[in-house]
C-alpha cells in the first residue's frame, strides 16, 4: 500500500503559516515501519484543489489530508471531494450529534455546517473540540490545526491499520570521487533497467573534493547485488569510490 499526504491552504503557500504536518507524518509512519510515497501541497483555489484531489481519489492509496474542511468560504475541501465523487453534501448524523453535544444551541446555524460531508462518508473523531473529520474509502480528511489533526492521525492508524507494515527497505550509499554524472549515465540507465524495483539517487557535490553521492534503495538482496555491479563498473571507468567521505571533504551543515 502506498501512503500519500495532501496539505491544503493558501496560508501555507503564502508563508503565513509553516507546514508542520509533513515532518510529523514522516516520523509517525516511521515509528510503525511505514513511509510516505508522495505529498501534494495546494492552496484553496477550487480548480487547483480539484485537480490534485482527482489525482489522489483515483488511487487506492492511503491518504491523509490536512486543511480546508471548515465552514468558512475559503474552506472548500468537503465541497470539492463531493463534486469529484459525485455525491451530495449531507448532514452526517454522527457528526451532527458531536457538534450539537459540543456547542449546544450555538451549533446553529453555522457550526453545524462542518458536519456536512459527502454522502457515504464515515467520521473521524476529533478529541479536541469534537468537530469530526471525514473518511471516504482510504482518504482521511482532517482539520489543518496540528493539535487536532495529529491525534486524529494516530486514531486512524490505531483503529484502521494497527497491523499495517511495509516491506523494510535497505539503502546503500557510496561516494564517487571526481566523478561526473555524464560519465556514469550509461551505468545508471543499466541499473534502472536491470533493477526496476530499486530507487536510484545521484547527487553531485562540488567543492574541495568533487564527488557524486550515489545511492540505491530497496530490497536488501537487490541493493547488495546492484551496488556490486556499480562498484565494479566505477573502477572499470577509472574512478575511485568510498563508503565514507573524509571529514574534511564532507559538505558543510
Amino acid at each position: 500500500m502506498q501512503i500519500g499526504a495532501l496539505i491544503i491552504g493558501d496560508e501555507i503557500l503564502s508563508g503565513k503559516r509553516q507546514d508542520k504536518h509533513f515532518n510529523f507524518l514522516i516520523e509517525t509512519l516511521r515509528e510503525r515501519g511505514l513511509e510516505l510515497s508522495w505529498t501534494g501541497m495546494v492552496g484553496d483555489d477550487p480548480e487547483q484543489l480539484k485537480r490534485l484531489l482527482r489525482f489522489s481519489l483515483a488511487s487506492d492509496d492511503l491518504v491523509f489530508s490536512f486543511g480546508g474542511i471548515g465552514a468558512t468560504p475559503d474552506d472548500r475541501t468537503r465541497q470539492c471531494v463531493a463534486e469529484i465523487i459525485n455525491q451530495p453534501l449531507a448532514p452526517h448524523p454522527d457528526a451532527v450529534a458531536e457538534i450539537e453535544a459540543r456547542f449546544g444551541e450555538t451549533a446553529y446555524p453555522n457550526r453545524i455546517l462542518m458536519g456536512y460531508f459527502p454522502k457515504g462518508s464515515d467520521v473521524i473523531p476529533n478529541p479536541i473540540n469534537r468537530v469530526p473529520g471525514f473518511q471516504w474509502q482510504r482518504h482521511y480528511f482532517m482539520p489543518g490545526f496540528p493539535e487536532m489533526a495529529w491525534p486524529m492521525v494516530e486514531w486512524i492508524l490505531n483503529h484502521h491499520y494497527p497491523d499495517l507494515r511495509q516491506t523494510p527497505k535497505t539503502e546503500e550509499t557510496i561516494y564517487v570521487i571526481n566523478g561526473r554524472e555524464s560519465d556514469l549515465l550509461a551505468l545508471m540507465n543499466r541499473i534502472v533497467d536491470d533493477y526496476p524495483d530499486l530507487k536510484l539517487a545521484s547527487l553531485p557535490h562540488l567543492g574541495q573534493t568533487p564527488h557524486i553521492e550515489f545511492s540505491l534503495r530497496g530490497d536488501e538482496a537487490q541493493v547488495r547485488q546492484a551496488m556490486s555491479v556499480v562498484k565494479t563498473a566505477i573502477i572499470g571507468a577509472g574512478f575511485e569510490w568510498l563508503d565514507e567521505l573524509p571529514v574534511s571533504s564532507q559538505p558543510a551543515g
